[in-house]
């Protein structure tokens, strides 16, 4: 683990245990979260849709993504951590109850893929970025599988949505735009933007387990 990671990965997590655990305590019932989904699919149940904000990009693939991870999120948008003012709209009108009923739902949403224990290397530029990152010590060697739950799954995640979350964790000040987190910050803050669309483009090119799962009527 970088120096960077290996100061801040214990108070942070603590934190982010303390903020989140009431949440995460729920439990999720899939078939609640799938009746109140509607609000979700308009974007993340149509396959290749995309967004103009902050810059066009596909939407997050969400099904297959853990609970814990899909909670975290939800409330990081509905608590303004997460600059995004859709989604904290669509956040902000969510209980606890309904978080978790959703995010039970999402991460039981589709078929299962079997994932290798470790990711395919990439370019050695590419492997150089994720060690500087230490990009696996959070996200496991697969990136399908974090070492803890709240951190998300990113093997086949949209390369296009990667290179802008990852943007925004670097960006401050900006009162739309931006994500606060302190370990994803400090690693975000160490590359180029050249160098995060390398980064993202690997982890896009990876199998994962995400997936975009369109309801019939979207078909």
């Amino acid at each position: 683990m970088n120096k960077f990671l290996t100061s801040f990965f214990s108070v942070v997590v603590a934190c982010v245990t303390a903020s989140s655990v009431h949440a995460q305590e729920i439990k999720g019932d899939a078939f609640a979260g799938e009746k109140i989904n509607a609000m979700c699919v308009g974007c993340h149940g149509i396959v290749g849709y995309h967004t103009g904000f902050p810059e066009v990009h596909r939407v997050p693939m969400i099904s297959g993504q853990s609970a814990k991870y899909i909670v975290a999120a939800l409330n990081a948008y509905k608590k303004g951590e997460r600059k995004h003012a859709s989604m904290r709209g669509v956040a902000a009108n969510l209980s606890d109850k309904d978080i978790a009923d959703l995010a039970a739902y999402y991460s039981d949403n589709g078929p299962r893929r079997p994932e290798p224990e470790k990711a395919a290397p990439g370019s050695a530029k590419a492997q150089e970025l994720l060690t500087r990152g230490g990009c696996t010590s959070c996200h496991g060697d697969s990136f399908s599988k974090p070492v803890d739950p709240s951190y998300p799954k990113i093997a086949g995640q949209h390369a296009d949505y990667l290179y802008v979350a990852l943007k925004a964790y670097k960006t401050e000040g900006v009162p739309q735009i931006g994500r606060a987190n302190a370990i994803m910050g400090g690693v975000a803050k160490q590359f180029s933007n050249a160098e995060l669309k390398e980064l993202a483009n690997y982890l896009g090119s990876l199998p994962g387990e995400l997936q975009t799962v369109q309801p019939g009527r979207f078909r």
